[in-house]
């Protein structure tokens, strides 16, 4: 069986889609999960990952699976 890479660009796009979907602004998700308007950026163009507790946040925020954030699972 072989593992399929990673892709950080997932993470991203998914995140941003959500965002706008569900009409919340960066600084409005991290007021709302007490993050930094930094973070949100960062992950969303790919510069850097989410911990584990920013990850289940934003899950439970928008109502997806971790999997699908992560890009390992569609709707």
């Amino acid at each position: 069986m072989s593992m399929k890479e990673f892709d950080r660009r997932v993470f991203g796009e998914r995140l941003k889609a959500l965002r706008t979907e569900n009409e919340v602004g960066q600084n409005r998700l991290a007021q709302d999960l007490q993050l930094s308007n930094a973070s949100i950026s960062y992950w969303e163009t790919g510069k850097q990952l989410p911990s584990i507790e920013a990850l289940y946040k934003l899950a439970v925020y928008f109502d997806v699976t971790a999997d699908y954030l992560l890009g390992l699972k569609d709707f």
